[in-house]
């Protein structure tokens, strides 16, 4: 008895994007269930090594493709692990796991979704672009009950119970009249071999009374010689790994020889994943014993900052049954992933000196490759060269830290740095006035990120790296008025107590040289930036920084004003003046201010007094 049942909310939605619109070209849903039989065969194969008798009866693992031109239909079957009704339900039925709010909320704001198809584990439903209808026969490997599953991709699913001698899942395609051709042999061959070829799973080609014909290679790609691998290949491959359709930024095909030997095939993509900000994403890194997987959730084989990072590991120095909790602890695991990373520093060091070129690798991912200036001590200078960041040497370009010491005049050793949320208002902040006049470039951050790693990194290469707070002999020649130190006095006290609450103390400051005011804090205390990130996320800042409110004693505004203040006359308008140039500091530092209908309202009236 066949039991009916809809789809999860938003899969409807999603049927109809994969099918009509997300695919410019529809054999790729033959590489989809292709994928997915392989990582079945290795799931399975994986089980096997500590429960041999899983894949009883099954034979050696294969894919095997049988069209079926007599009756319009196509057939992928597998002998891997196979599924259960519960597996049904929640890998068919439903796409929680992969986020499809996410998934279809990606396509609307991006309106191609090509490159997200794999990123949320959606590849089955390809199936529905050329078929009117899906029939799944499946068991689970160690279970006694197979299982049936069938769709038209509209009307939600039937599952009901089955026969089925062996483990493994076939998948049967009851094609649409305008796809024959995907019932011919021909063109069947020509897609396999073309973006296949690298599973390392015999794919099998059913002719019937014709008999079979292995298809692909069937050989593991990164045990393969470099020099006979085309880079379709390595795309190909790439794109079966990631189940991306980017093409990689970076490919790595290497073998390691000496105290541990290990063959390594890595890439980095071009574009970022839609979780590579979630905490919980695993790496992308696949790890095998002589082309046995063994698992793709190993945490220790590649840092967190190197996390959008795919490929292949294979080692014979590892033991085949080694479990995934020693391999967590294993020290050859650590070596490797010593010896991985320094490898992948090395290719970025290259491919950094074409900077339009590294603008592909960094657009999308320098925000975490940053991490790694803050985690990894023993790359920390080298993570950090391979860093590039906003300056006020340039709007157009981003510089890095080597070319803003290359442009250091005089004898000062220092990288300044300008934290905040947006680089135009960091452009403008009035503390960077004085660095202005002087010539001294200062690196403008805006990344959270930057915030920690600017505390681990305090000297780059005989350079220190400061906040522009930390800055010293900033003073220089100045021409025109300033105002008397006693009328600078009675305002200094005026303000100290009419901001009590909101800043620890007044001072005098030569750093400024267009703006009235500015906010800073104590050297060496919290930035006001992270203060802010904290608060957002409702950290407690038990060690809240001083905030200094800073007066240019230059400017005519606060001469005016000190002149009243000192004068002891107008304390009502001194105290409206003194509260609107506060407001102004707040903005300059992107702090919210307590009244804006105030501001508002006081800088328009005074803007209209102008106009008379």
């Amino acid at each position: 008895m066949s039991e009916k049942m809809n789809f999860q909310a938003e899969v409807n939605q999603l049927l109809d994007i994969v099918v009509n619109s997300l695919y410019s070209e529809k054999f790729i849903f033959l590489r989809e269930l292709i994928s997915n039989a392989s990582d079945a065969c290795d799931k399975l194969k994986y089980l096997m090594l500590t429960h041999p008798d899983m894949a009883k009866g099954g034979g050696a693992f294969k894919i095997t493709v049988t069209p079926d031109e007599k009756n319009n239909t196509l057939s992928v079957a597998d002998n891997g692990i196979g599924m259960n009704k519960d597996d049904l339900i929640n890998h068919l039925g439903t796409i929680a796991k992969s986020g499809t709010a996410d998934f279809v909320k990606n396509i609307k704001e991006n309106g191609s979704a090509v490159d997200l198809i794999g990123q949320f584990g959606v590849g089955f439903y390809s199936a529905f672009m050329v078929a009117d209808k899906v029939e799944i026969l499946t068991r689970k490997s160690g279970e006694d009950k197979a299982w049936r599953w069938v769709s038209n991709g509209r009307d939600g699913f039937e599952i009901s119970e089955a026969e089925k001698e062996t483990n493994g899942t076939d998948i049967k395609l009851f094609l649409k009249e305008d796809q024959k051709e995907f019932t011919n042999s021909l063109n069947l061959r020509q897609i396999i071999r073309t973006y296949s070829d690298h599973i390392d799973y015999p794919i099998v080609l059913d002719l019937g009374k014709a008999g079979e014909e292995t298809v692909n290679s069937a050989s593991a790609l990164w045990m393969r010689n470099k020099a006979d691998i085309t880079s379709e290949q390595y795309k190909e491959f790439y794109h079966h790994l990631s189940k991306n359709f980017d093409d990689p930024w970076l490919t790595l095909h290497f073998k390691a020889e000496g105290s541990i030997e290990y063959t390594g095939l890595l890439y980095i993509p071009s574009t970022a994943p839609y979780d590579l900000f979630q905490p919980d994403v695993k790496n992308g890194l696949k790890l095998y014993v002589n082309k046995v997987f063994i698992s793709d959730k190993i945490e220790e084989l590649m840092p967190r900052y190197l996390r959008f990072v795919k490929g292949v590991v294979d080692s014979a120095d590892l033991q085949l049954n080694i479990s995934r909790e020693m391999l967590q602890h294993n020290v050859l695991i650590e070596k490797i992933k010593h010896g991985l990373v320094s490898r992948l520093l090395k290719e970025m060091q290259k491919k950094a000196k074409n900077y339009d070129d590294y603008m592909t690798f960094w657009n999308p991912f320098g925000i975490v490759f940053k991490e790694g200036i803050y985690e990894d001590f023993s790359n920390r200078e080298t993570i950090a060269s391979l860093s590039l960041f906003n300056s006020t040497f340039s709007a157009e370009k981003l510089t890095s830290l080597d070319d803003y010491i290359a442009r250091v005049k005089g004898d000062d050793k220092s990288i300044y740095y300008l934290t905040g949320d947006d680089v135009a208002v960091l452009r403008n902040n009035p503390q960077l006035e004085a660095f202005y006049e002087k010539g001294i470039e200062v690196l403008l951050l805006t990344d959270p990120i930057d915030e920690f790693w600017t505390q681990t990194l305090p000297n780059y290469k005989g350079y220190a790296v400061k906040h522009i707070s930390q800055a010293e002999n900033l003073a220089f020649d100045r021409k025109g008025q300033k105002a008397a130190d006693g009328d600078l006095q009675k305002l200094k006290e005026f303000m100290a107590g009419l901001f009590k609450d909101r800043i620890g103390k007044v001072e005098i400051t030569e750093k400024l040289t267009k703006s009235p005011v500015s906010l800073s804090v104590e050297n060496g205390q919290m930035s006001i930036h992270l203060e802010r990130l904290m608060r957002n996320h409702q950290q407690p800042t038990a060690f809240a920084s001083t905030r200094i409110l800073e007066l240019n004693p230059y400017h005519p505004l606060i001469i005016r004003l000190s002149e009243m203040a000192g004068a002891g006359k107008d304390n009502a308008k001194v105290e409206e003046i003194s509260k609107i140039l506060f407001d102004q500091a707040l903005i300059a530092e992107g702090e919210a201010i307590s009244n804006p209908s105030f501001y508002s309202e006081k800088i328009s009236e005074y803007i209209l007094k102008g106009m008379d």
